[in-house]
């Protein structure tokens, strides 16, 4: 029954990873799948030998002695356990992407493009890539590709040269995204499970993730698609659509960012914080849509936008499809780690990998075992890497192996274009080819993936 649970989730995984190819939406397998495996656990739960308790991450005592009814009566524990854990993720995502969407909802985002004055390619790659690494950082990296995208569309009117900027982009958010513990799903996932906290992630990851955007944005600037000055179109600057716009921007980016400080001080977990914030941004909103808050441009229909709740248009375009796919990848390599499964795989790793690194880690696990993570998030999704990963090792809050997942797992999904969320949105917006951004940017960020590595090899000795 273990092979066959094994099977699906192979299954599952290869669905996903070929969700282009095979034109299915990525959460479809990764429903079925979680469904699958869970349902093949319950019904042969008598013939499993082993169970493993991920509360006290170690195998159940006596597991093989115990009855039909001890046995499912734990399965049931399980499941409710790692449905909470999920469920965290979730509704944190849910109330971050609900205040990103409050801010575009009063064109927050338009301030942001103000600052951009030049014409000057090689400048706009460097402001594209430090907002990229900033952004990232406070509203996760997959929504601060969107956002700057969307602000390039309006500054570069050539394809070809957003192109360019928007692969620039998508190394630059994925680097930013992997030392904040709210910029990326997987570094939420290990801030969530209490397996890092903010202040280390800061101390070790910061600088190992600045190099790893600033040398490929280093080396781009010499490229030739980099050179010269912008084609003046003649076209007039845009007004933001609403005088609450900065207002808006400045308060949502504000309360975000208050959410680790509220972790840090009531040691809540990190959902009750971010609820708190859309609870006061929301009320702001509600205050400004009410006093005659006016969206002129959106083809006459500024009456009706008005009259309607700000909260509710931006919980209606909220993208729910990925939360879905979060939950059933979450869940199905639950079903994996309650078998065992997970803890056998990474017991045989650390045994038969060979030590790289000037530190090693509390139960010898190779340095070379984290970098191939971070090489196979570019091939598949880093979400049930790093998922996998909080199941296999049983290091302590903060060890070094933690903060080296974070940060492989995050950037080494720059590599290629389908290997982070970032990318695909990009990919997407604008109809980049696969094998383009192969030839053209892979380089660039394997390059800054490696730059990173050996400076963390440094910053975690100073810890």
């Amino acid at each position: 029954m273990e092979s066959l649970i094994i099977l699906v989730f192979v299954i599952g995984y290869l669905a996903i990873t070929l969700e282009h190819k095979l034109k299915i939406d990525k959460l479809i397998p990764a429903l079925v799948m979680m469904a699958i495996s869970w349902a093949l656990i319950s019904l042969g739960i008598d013939s499993f030998p082993q169970w493993f308790d991920s509360v006290k991450h170690g195998l159940v005592d006596g597991y093989a002695a115990l009855g039909h009814d001890s046995r499912m009566h734990i399965m049931e524990e399980t499941l409710l356990h790692h449905l909470g854990k999920t469920a965290e993720i979730l509704v944190f995502l849910l109330g971050a992407m609900t205040i990103v969407e409050i801010i575009d909802y009063f064109d927050g985002f338009s301030t942001i493009k103000s600052f951009i004055k030049t014409k000057k390619k090689v400048k706009i790659l460097w402001i594209f890539s430090f907002l990229a690494f900033i952004l990232s950082a406070i509203i996760d990296n997959l929504t601060a590709t969107i956002v700057l995208i969307s602000i390039l569309q309006k500054i570069i009117h050539d394809r070809d040269v957003r192109i360019w900027f928007a692969g620039l982009i998508i190394i630059a958010a994925n680097a930013g995204g992997a030392w904040s513990p709210i910029g990326d799903v997987t570094t939420t996932m290990l801030w969530i499970g209490k397996k890092v906290t903010t202040g280390h992630l800061v101390g070790y990851l910061l600088l190992p993730s600045l190099i790893c955007m600033l040398v490929p944005s280093f080396i781009a600037s010499f490229l030739p698609a980099f050179k010269g000055n912008l084609a003046d179109d003649g076209q007039k600057e845009e007004k933001p659509k609403s005088k609450y716009s900065a207002t808006m921007l400045y308060l949502g980016l504000g309360a975000i960012v208050f959410v680790p400080i509220f972790k840090t001080v009531t040691h809540l977990p990190p959902y009750v914080g971010m609820m708190l914030a859309l609870g006061v941004v929301a009320i702001f909103a509600e205050i400004y849509s009410s006093a005659k808050f006016s969206l002129t441009e959106f083809n006459g229909e500024s009456d009706d936008l008005a009259k309607h709740s700000p909260v509710q248009h931006s919980l209606s375009k909220i993208e729910l499809p990925s939360i879905l796919f979060f939950l059933g990848i979450l869940m199905a390599v639950a079903a994996l780690e309650s078998l065992g499964t997970l803890f056998g795989f990474a017991s045989t790793l650390k045994e038969s990998m060979p030590m790289m690194g000037t530190e090693l880690h509390h139960e010898g696990v190779s340095d070379l075992v984290i970098i191939l993570l971070g090489i196979g998030s570019a091939v598949i999704d880093n979400v049930p890497l790093v998922a996998a990963s909080l199941g296999m090792f049983s290091e302590p809050i903060d060890n070094e192996l933690w903060h080296f997942i974070a940060y492989s797992a995050g950037t080494g999904g720059s590599m290629l274009i389908i290997g982070s969320a970032a990318g695909v949105v990009a990919m997407g917006m604008e109809k980049i080819d696969f094998f383009w951004y192969f030839k053209k940017i892979s380089w660039l960020a394997l390059v800054g993936f490696l730059a990173g590595t050996l400076v963390f090899f440094w910053t975690r000795t100073l810890f």
